[in-house]
């Protein structure tokens, strides 16, 4: 294995001390800071990034507002530029495990027909958003049809807004966008009953509570949201509808080295899977670990960067340890 920067040769050309699968604000951040450690790190990046539909990311210090390929591409060269090789759009076919729990090394097919190994991976993934079975909701995923306050909710303030709620966190959803919004609907969809209490608290707030469940969005002349069918009949007028995906998390053949998601259990509705880590990213794997939304699904973009920038010094670390033998310390007897 070649290492701190050693240009590869011979049949080191595939070997890597790191393979990062994932090129979002987590694989990248992990990357930099392997790379910046002179490991040699491989990047495989599907191209498949879960906020793609959304024209900015925000609440990333410095960076908000940027659009999201803006920021991958930047985190792309800066990564090349300590001399990580970054593919995509490459993906994961196969993965292996060929080394031991005190010596791991994996090997990867990939799409472009390469095999690679690698003595550490850091998994970041991401999730697959799964929305509600509501006609028109995909069409304006990430644009109009929301899940997060905190990455949009400046962006409909005052507006009319909808809630859709399909789980048990819908009085949540519907005092939270209460603070961005004097206009808000919850239409109760598949979510649980609400109780009293529940209803009384979001009266309080100026939540309207609609019994009904919808059946499509509605578009203005223009094309643009203007609201949600009830299959009771009628609508509710909105400009932005807000909805609770279900977030799986993204494994494909990586599950074949004994990743096992866990599912995500709040107010006794599960929200979607993903890999438990300890708070490092290391996963129950031996030389596997994990960052970004597949080891959390409400990760930021801030704080899944955090997560692979924390997860690459660990890896890195893990390798300078297992590259220094331990030196065994002489007894006092037999230093007389």
């Amino acid at each position: 294995m070649t290492t701190r920067g050693t240009p590869p040769s011979g049949d080191d050309r595939d070997a890597y001390d790191v393979a990062v699968i994932g090129g979002g604000p987590a694989g990248l951040s992990g990357a930099l800071a392997l790379a910046r450690s002179r490991r040699r790190v491989l990047v495989i990046d599907a191209g498949e990034p879960r906020n793609a539909p959304s024209a900015h990311a925000h609440n990333y210090l410095t960076r908000d507002g940027a659009p999201p390929a803006e920021i991958l591409a930047a985190g792309r060269k800066e990564v090349r530029g300590y001399g990580a090789e970054v593919l995509t759009p490459v993906s994961v076919t196969s993965a292996e495990a060929l080394g031991g729990p005190d010596s791991p090394l994996f090997r990867l097919g990939l799409s472009d027909g390469r095999s690679v190994t690698a003595r550490r991976l850091l998994v970041a993934t991401g999730v697959r958003d799964e929305l509600p079975d509501v006609a028109g909701l995909a069409e304006h995923w990430g644009e109009t049809v929301l899940h997060c306050p905190y990455c949009h909710g400046w962006e409909v303030r005052d507006q009319p807004v909808a809630l859709l709620a399909s789980n048990g966190l819908a009085a949540h959803m519907g005092l939270l966008w209460s603070q961005w919004s004097d206009h808000v609907t919850l239409v109760t969809h598949t979510a649980p009953a609400l109780d009293d209490a529940r209803r009384a608290r979001l009266e309080a707030a100026g939540v309207t509570v609609v019994d009904d469940r919808a059946t499509a969005v509605t578009r203005d002349r223009d094309g643009a949201l203007s609201g949600l069918t009830l299959a009771g009949g009628g609508s509710v007028p909105c400009r932005a509808v807000v909805v609770s995906p279900r977030s799986t998390v993204r494994l494909g053949p990586l599950a074949a080295l004994g990743l096992e998601p866990t599912d995500v259990v709040m107010e006794g509705q599960v929200l979607g899977t993903q890999i438990e880590t300890d708070p490092t990213g290391r996963s129950p794997v031996p030389g596997v670990w994990v960052a970004g939304n597949a080891a959390g699904i409400n990760e930021h973009v801030v704080s899944s960067a955090a997560a692979g920038v924390r997860a690459g010094a660990v890896i890195n670390m893990d390798l300078i340890e297992a590259d220094t033998p331990a030196v065994p310390t002489p007894s006092r007897r037999s230093a007389r």
